[in-house]
């Protein structure tokens, strides 16, 4: 028997209460259970947004009192970024669109020769900017303990220079929380430096890079309930001032001269060094606000999740054929649960869920292609695609019941509806479900 979940408040969502149509014609309130790919709104980040924008204007080379005040916030928000992940008072803060963007920044910068050691499991914006000779892969590991041997290993083989290691905080296919700080003591060791992708960490967990003993981290504004379009790097200046801008233009030039059959270019420091053109104000500014609501509410966050993720555990573990997907199975989790179901392709099901019962989830490779073609393997799948189910401060015990009866009767019943294939995509045929006014 479930128990009913403890009574805890968390920061409110826009579209909370958001109706959304089904094939048979009702509506129902939306069940968002994505927040792993992009979280809602916070209100009070809508609500700051909304006080911003009449003052909104240039920032930085502006003489005008508007552009004084968005200079103003956007500063202030590195300090808010600061704040939120304990960074230490050398440590450069760095905007940029999200952690993709970051993760490939940060590559950038490395000195030439860099030897880099990360898992195959990571996420794209993680994997794929390291390629090349100086890079070492390591397999998927089986345990939190072999993970972290594994990567003691591979340093001590890693020629000698600059070495970097790449890690996430929390999977973004299991939500299984990765030794950080070992692999940070495993790093210090052999005197290699380490960066955290915490895209699937910052929304759910507190953290400190000064305690973890982290070199630079990442993550995105819209994993943390700001999607204003602004994510951030932040790290040791060093790297990041030595290499040359990430992009070019204006703001990363601190003076530029004519000398006739070339342009003579001095760059400016970290930050604005790699903040070329109009930096993206108002979402900077989200993306601060949010780090402040978060910051005064973990303790509620991670209560609220905790149970939920509880309830979302035990009730899949009911359903008939269906299979977790699982690192490690030794650590902690955040609000994400990726699991396969016998015979079912994972895109039908998730077209139905939506169509017949107003859920959203996501289904696929979730972009760790390698990571799910592993774990799916492990569990006797032959798609090498799955389901993920992830939770946040938007979602309710109704929520989590609903998905659980509605895969059972989608597992043991069948849908209610016709679906058929079209550009690779499972949708319901004849939808006669209408978009809203805005897009019409």
């Amino acid at each position: 028997m479930t128990l009913a979940l403890p009574k805890v408040t968390v920061p409110a969502v826009v579209g909370a209460e958001l109706k959304v149509p089904l094939v048979t014609g009702e509506r129902v309130t939306y069940a968002n259970l994505d927040h792993a790919a992009s979280a809602p709104c916070l209100e009070q980040v809508r609500d700051a947004v909304d006080e911003l924008l009449p003052w909104y204007a240039s920032v930085h080379r502006g003489a005008g009192f508007a552009s004084q005040v968005s200079t103003r916030v956007y500063e202030q928000a590195r300090d808010k970024v600061r704040r939120f992940v304990g960074a230490r008072s050398s440590d450069t803060v760095v905007f940029t669109r999200n952690t993709t963007d970051a993760l490939n920044l940060l590559a950038r910068s490395v000195p030439k020769g860099t030897a880099v050691v990360l898992f195959d499991s990571e996420h794209h914006a993680a994997l794929l900017p390291w390629r090349g000779r100086h890079v070492q892969r390591l397999t998927t590991p089986t345990s939190s303990a072999a993970a972290v041997i594994a990567l003691d290993k591979a340093l001590a083989a890693a020629p000698v220079g600059p070495r970097l290691v790449i890690v996430t905080g929390a999977s973004n296919v299991t939500g299984e929380l990765w030794p950080v700080a070992e692999f940070a003591r495993v790093a210090r060791r052999h005197g290699a430096r380490i960066a955290l992708d915490a895209a699937q960490l910052a929304p759910h967990r507190a953290f400190d890079v000064r305690d973890l003993d982290v070199d630079y981290v990442a993550f995105s504004g819209h994993k943390i309930y700001a999607p204003f379009g602004a994510g951030v790097l932040v790290g040791r200046a060093d790297w990041l001032q030595a290499a040359d801008p990430y992009l070019v233009g204006g703001g990363a030039t601190a003076k530029v001269t004519d000398h006739g059959d070339r342009l003579g270019v001095a760059w400016s420091k970290v930050p604005e060094r790699h903040e070329a053109g109009s930096p993206n104000v108002v979402g900077v500014y989200a993306l601060g606000v949010a780090c402040d609501v978060l910051s005064r509410h973990w303790e509620q966050t991670v209560a609220h999740e905790e149970a939920l993720l509880s309830r979302l555990r035990e009730g899949l573990a009911t359903i008939p054929g269906l299979r977790t997907l699982s690192l490690f199975n030794d650590t902690g989790s955040v609000g994400v649960v990726s699991f396969t179901l016998a015979g079912l392709d994972a895109g039908f099901i998730a077209a139905a869920l939506s169509a017949e019962y107003g859920i959203g989830v996501r289904d696929g490779a979730f972009c760790a292609h390698v990571a799910v073609s592993r774990l799916t393997e492990r569990t006797g799948a032959h798609e090498q695609r799955a389901l993920r189910a992830s939770i946040g401060l938007g979602t309710t015990a109704e929520h989590v019941d609903r998905l659980v009866a509605a895969l059972r009767t989608l597992v043991t019943d069948g849908p209610r509806w016709n679906y058929v294939q079209r550009d690779g995509r499972w949708v319901a045929d004849d939808d006669t479900r209408t978009l809203p006014p805005f897009l019409a």
